[in-house]
C-alpha cells in the first residue's frame, strides 16, 4: 500500500504569527505541497490559535484539491467549528496551553466516555474521525470501542530514542498498534518527530497508510524551498 504524505502547515502560520503579518501564508504552503506531490493538509487549530487560525481553516476548505485533515481538542467548540467548514478528516488530540507542539497521545481508555461522544458527533455529520495515540495496544482497542474510524500513532518516543535499542523496541510499539488497528479494521495513521533521517523504516509498515509531517518539511524548506521538501520526502517515502 502507498502511504499518503499529510503535509502539516502549521509552522509555516507559526513564522506569519511571529510577527503577526500576512505572510509567509500557509494557504500557499499548501497549494505548493499539493503540486509536489502531498496528498493530504494537516492543520490544527488549536484553543489559544497560536498559528492556524479560523481564516486559514476556512480558506483551506475552499482551496485544498486533496484531502483536509483537521487536528482538534476534543471540544464543543471545535466540534461546531467541524461541522462549518467539513474537513475530510478529524483528529482528535491532546491539547495543553503550556506544551510547545503535542507531546503525547489521548488517554483513550480514562476518557472513553467523553471522547466516544465527541466522536459520535461528529461522524453524524459524515466527517471521518481519527485519534491521535500512543502506540499502545489498549489504546488501540479503545478506539476501536468507541468506533473510530482510524488512529494516528505517536511516534514522538521512536524519533527521539538516543540508543538503537531503544529505538528498535519504539519501533515495534508502533508495528504492533498498527497491527493491531487494521485487525480491528481501522485506518493507520502515524506522526510526530518524523524528519528526512527517521522517517524509512515508518514509511516501510504496510499497515500504515498515512504520515503527517510538519516541522521537518517546514525547516527545511525554510533553506531549499517548500516544492523541494515536499518532493524531498515524497521520494523518500515512495522508495523506502
Amino acid at each position: 500500500m502507498t502511504q499518503r504524505l499529510g503535509v502539516n502547515v502549521d509552522h509555516v502560520a507559526t513564522l506569519r504569527q511571529a510577527r503577526k503579518s500576512r505572510y509567509p501564508d500557509p494557504v500557499t504552503a499548501a497549494a505548493i505541497a499539493e503540486l509536489a506531490g502531498a496528498e493530504q493538509i494537516t492543520i490544527h487549530l488549536r484553543e489559544d490559535r497560536r498559528h492556524i487560525q479560523v481564516r486559514d481553516l476556512k480558506v483551506l476548505r475552499d482551496t485544498v484539491q486533496t484531502m483536509l485533515n483537521l487536528e482538534m481538542a476534543a471540544s464543543q467548540e471545535m466540534v461546531k467549528l467541524a461541522y462549518e467548514y467539513k474537513p475530510d478528516i478529524c483528529t482528535l488530540v491532546p491539547e495543553r496551553r503550556e506544551e510547545l507542539t503535542t507531546e503525547g497521545g489521548l488517554d483513550v481508555n480514562s476518557q472513553r466516555d467523553a471522547i466516544g461522544r465527541v466522536v459520535k458527533n461528529l461522524k453524524d455529520g459524515d466527517m471521518i474521525v481519527s485519534l491521535f495515540i500512543d502506540p499502545d495496544l489498549d489504546q488501540v482497542k479503545a478506539s476501536h470501542k468507541i468506533s473510530a474510524d482510524r488512529v494516528e500513532l505517536h511516534t514522538g518516543r521512536y524519533c527521539e530514542a538516543r540508543s538503537g535499542k531503544d529505538r528498535e523496541r519504539e519501533f515495534q510499539r508502533i508495528v504492533d498498534a498498527a497491527k493491531a488497528a487494521t485487525r480491528f479494521g481501522m485506518g493507520c495513521a502515524a506522526g510526530h518527530g518524523l524528519n528526512y533521517d527517521n522517517v524509512r523504516p515508518i514509511a516501510r509498515i504496510a499497515e500504515i497508510d498515512e504520515l503527517n509531517i510538519g516541522h521537518a518539511i517546514v525547516s527545511r524548506a525554510v533553506l531549499s524551498g517548500f516544492e523541494h521538501a515536499v518532493r524531498e520526502m515524497v521520494q523518500i517515502m515512495r522508495n523506502p
